[in-house]
């Protein structure tokens, strides 16, 4: 059974499209079958995976406002074994209001949830139609967030917008945790947010953090995960204790329902 992990956050720079271009690449390298849908018209994840931003290529964007074209036309496969991708348009506009229920309906139509092991959808940073297309359509929602003072808030926005969304239409619709990015232990000031998200979440909802690591900045401008692109580097090292962390608490999940 498929599961649907969206990865968001409304302010930009948190690292979204970073962990969702590593996270996938993880599951991949353990033999999952994912999927990569970048709902985010910045098109970072479709980058991030080695595709180009082409104006001729299916995406998205383009299936999700013209249903009479099949969602199988935009899935490219990546240079990875077991990881594909439904890129991004960076000429969608982000005014046009879609159907809540728009991409569910193109999943579910697409028979993805028999196709594939996880799909990650990568978001914009913005409350529009897209992020609620994307969590209507998600079991999980995951939170990078920098450890900034002002995380708190942005974190606590969003958790009133997923249980609004759990409450209204989509009652599977749970967070997954949150995750620390661009963390130094050596700064007191990334220490005490931490905690301070830890105390008010609680500490088994947040996830191994992501120590600053140029490693991750080269990775992505070669269009390649830290992992298959730096192996040994802290990146490398912290992305794959998240995933080792993510999918045990899947798990976890699944085994008390």
């Amino acid at each position: 059974m498929c599961t649907i992990i969206t990865v968001t956050n409304r302010k930009g720079g948190t690292g979204k499209s970073t962990t969702v271009v590593n996270l996938s690449a993880e599951f991949a390298l353990r033999g999952k079958k994912i999927l990569v849908i970048d709902l985010d018209t910045q098109g970072h994840a479709t980058i991030g995976l080695g595709l180009s931003l082409n104006k001729n290529l299916y995406t998205i964007h383009s299936i999700l406002c013209n249903s009479e074209v099949s969602i199988l036309k935009a899935v490219f496969k990546t240079d990875w074994e077991n990881l594909f991708i439904i890129p991004a348009d960076p000429l969608f506009e982000h005014g046009r209001v879609l159907n809540n229920r728009a991409l569910r309906d193109v999943i579910e139509k697409a028979g993805f949830h028999r196709e594939f092991d996880f799909i990650l959808i990568d978001t914009p940073p913005s409350l529009d139609s897209l992020l609620i297309n994307a969590l209507v359509a998600s079991d999980y929602v995951l939170i990078p967030f920098l450890p900034h003072f002002l995380s708190t808030e942005g974190i606590k926005s969003l958790a009133r917008l997923f249980f609004k969304i759990a409450v209204r239409e989509n009652p599977s619709l749970k967070l997954l945790g949150l995750i620390p990015v661009m963390i130094n232990q050596r700064i007191q000031q990334h220490r005490k947010v931490t905690d301070s998200v830890s105390n008010q979440f609680g500490k088994n909802r947040v996830f191994h953090g992501i120590r600053a690591d140029i490693k991750l900045v080269e990775a992505f401008e070669n269009h390649t995960p830290v992992k298959l692109y730096s192996p040994n580097s802290r990146g490398a090292l912290d992305y794959e204790i998240l995933a080792d962390e993510i999918l045990l608490e899947i798990e976890k999940r699944k085994g008390h329902k």
